[in-house]
């Protein structure tokens, strides 16, 4: 729910003379990749929680999972996550969840329901040091991508400020109408996004 700059950032590789020490040819097996995207996994829990903090606590003084909530999906159904690591460190994530009604509930912030047509993203945020640089979308994309490559997902859902709206339409979200789900005083507009030949985003969502 947190989404920022829709500018992709590409890395450039360091490539030093043979010769010299340190030379990604000789330091391959113990240099990190520079971009990994994987699920992530109990163990990133509280990496995970600490930037979905720092996102969202100045904005709203609201967190969409706490550290046990973000335990309990990443146990559950770590096939619905997506982390961004650079150099091994995490940088931007997505926690998901398979929801089976057609809209969105209060259950919904909770559940995971194995079964369900729809997986529903809990939360999109980006390390405050990487933030503007796009990575929100290019995280979006692949993870469109990677859950509508899961033949029983059909669709993805999620609730988003208004502001975000057109943010979420660039990916193929449409607005279903108000969420019934009330944070305080937060409303939030529900959005839906048909993962059915979803591959033609790689032509349309790009800067």
């Amino acid at each position: 729910m947190s989404t920022l700059s829709v500018h992709c950032l590409k890395p450039s590789a360091l490539h030093l003379p043979s010769g010299i020490p340190g030379s990604p040819g000789r330091q391959r097996r113990h240099t990190l990749p520079a971009n990994e995207f994987r699920c992530l996994t109990p163990e990133d829990a509280a990496g995970v929680f600490q930037i979905e903090r720092e996102t969202f606590i100045s904005v709203s003084s609201n967190c969409p999972l706490n550290l046990d909530e973000v335990r309990h999906f990443l146990t559950l159904c770590p096939e619905l996550s997506l982390g961004w690591f650079v150099e091994g460190r995490l940088v931007a994530f997505i926690i998901g969840s398979l929801w089976d009604e057609e809209r969105l509930t209060q259950a919904s912030l909770m559940l995971h329901r194995p079964g369900g047509r729809a997986a529903h993203l809990h939360v999109l945020a980006v390390h405050r040091t990487f933030r503007w640089q796009g990575k929100g979308s290019v995280l979006l994309w692949r993870y469109l991508h990677r859950v509508g490559g899961q033949p029983a997902v059909r669709r993805a859902v999620l609730m988003c400020e208004d502001p975000l709206v057109p943010f979420y339409q660039r990916f193929g979200f449409h607005p279903a109408g108000p969420c019934a789900i009330v944070v305080g005083s937060l409303t939030f507009t529900e959005m839906h996004c048909s993962l059915r030949g979803h591959a033609a985003l790689r032509r349309n969502s790009d800067p």
